[in-house]
């Protein structure tokens, strides 16, 4: 099952908003695993995911003060899947299993004008309760921004604040070996007697500092750079739109977060407009959603299914184009992540690990004629587990599919694929695979 969705209803038109979001699709369970886009051939490092999410939203103005607020839910689930075969002497990570979390946030400011620079001043809380080891995820902070324009179309922005963050967990239940338990799902059970282990606990003052340069209202580009989570961070946006049919964005982040939080901080980024695409043989969603506001790519939040908490760095970019039939989505990142988890506890051979993920999307489709349509897509994926002699994964593959209308309601598809993993140690895989079906909406 897959699917990708993002709403908006304006309760109070321009004030007060109700946004929702949901996907359902699919995600590696181990890094050291290959994970085939086609449900063909070994699917077992292949997992089912589902996260959605709701809540309100404010943005309106008293005087000439900009007030805005923001709280959301979500519930991310992840199926128990197995990993396949591992290289040698590697033991299976422990699973995420699935988490509530809640996101809240309040700002107030001016922009300049009244005063020479514009200000803001706010606060937010996070909280990312796992049913997984019961871990949980707890972050706060304030802050205060100022932006202090030098020319019409560049400022200097800045900001200081005190952020806390605490991550723990419960320990492992053991047997009478002290061996930890695992359950039918492959999953480590808790110890609900165990006291709670901290795992991460950073508190201190934040700040940054960076430029913003807005030459039109169709380009906008900041950088960033500043002090959080007890090192130095980069941040950084560029948003382009040279016209209705062409649009860029690329995103340097940097943020500590929970498996199902930054699956729904992902799903809360996307605009309300939006295509994404699929592969023809097995439905799937090609990892990218691609719009003329904003974009958005799961290769990093999906890149493995591990329960433990992360510290997650990198870099986003995604160009969307459509005219006269076309459409076309080119996407490219980097992503890496430090896992948190306790030395006393069930994870401790997780804590320090980083992973890195390399990936590129391309799609290309074309409305034919009012009937018929084609869509091709080509990926390629290269992951580092991290993890002491396990090999890199490679993945490339390409798709294509036509399409075509017979009567109302009824289309007829014909698609083929290649799939190819490499990986040392192991055999390369390369899977081909071809439909042809008829699908019936009513």
């Amino acid at each position: 099952m897959s699917g990708l969705a993002r709403g908006s209803v304006q309760v109070v038109p321009n004030v007060l908003a109700l946004e929702a979001g949901g996907i359902a699709t699919r995600s590696r369970v181990d890094l050291r695993g290959e994970a085939p886009s086609n449900t063909v051939g070994n699917i077992d490092n292949v997992t089912q995911v589902y996260s959605i999410y709701a809540g309100p939203s404010l943005s309106t103005n008293i005087g000439a003060l900009d007030v805005n607020a923001n709280y959301r839910v979500g519930y991310t689930k992840v199926e128990s899947e197995d990993t396949g075969i591992l290289p040698p002497g590697q033991l299976p990570i422990d699973i995420f299993d699935d988490s509530v979390s809640h996101s809240a946030s309040a700002s107030v400011g001016m922009t300049p004008g009244d005063l020479p620079f514009g200000w803001s001043a706010g606060g937010g809380y996070e909280r990312e309760d796992a049913g997984q080891l019961d871990q949980r995820f707890e972050g706060k902070y304030v802050s205060a921004d100022v932006t202090v324009p030098v020319t019409p179309t560049v400022a200097l922005v800045g900001g200081v604040g005190y952020e806390d963050i605490e991550i723990s967990e419960r320990d492992v239940l053991r047997d009478i070996n002290g061996d930890p338990v695992v359950d039918g799902d492959g999953r480590l059970v808790t110890d609900e007697a165990s006291p709670r282990l901290l795992s991460y606990d950073q508190d201190g003052l934040i700040w940054d500092a960076g430029v913003l340069w807005r030459p039109s209202r169709r380009t906008s580009l900041e950088a960033r750079i500043g002090r959080r989570y007890g090192s130095t961070t980069y941040a950084g946006s560029l948003g382009y739109q040279p016209n209705e049919n062409t649009s860029l964005n690329v995103s340097v982040y940097d943020t500590v977060s929970g498996f199902g939080g930054l699956l729904n901080d992902n799903l809360a980024s996307l605009g309300t407009s939006f295509s994404s695409s699929r592969n023809p043989l097995s439905g799937e969603l090609n990892g990218c959603a691609f719009g003329q506001t904003s974009s958005l790519c799961l290769n990093d939040a999906l890149q493995s299914a591990a329960s433990s908490s992360f510290r997650a760095r990198g870099v986003n970019a995604q160009l969307a184009y459509g005219y006269n039939g076309w459409n076309m989505g080119v996407a490219a990142g980097y992503s890496r992540r430090r896992f948190f988890a306790s030395q006393l506890g069930g994870l401790a051979g997780v804590d320090g690990l980083v992973d890195e993920n390399y990936y590129a999307n391309l799609s290309i489709g074309r409305q034919l004629d009012a009937r018929s349509s084609i869509d091709t897509n080509v990926y390629a994926n290269l992951l580092d587990s991290g993890f002491a002699g396990a090999p890199n994964v490679l993945a490339l593959g390409a798709n294509a599919a036509y399409y075509r209308q017979i009567i109302p309601g009824l289309t007829g598809t014909a698609a083929v694929g290649l799939d190819s993993f490499q990986q040392d140690g192991f055999d390369s895989e390369l899977t081909a695979s071809a439909l042809l079906g008829l699908q019936y909406e009513f």
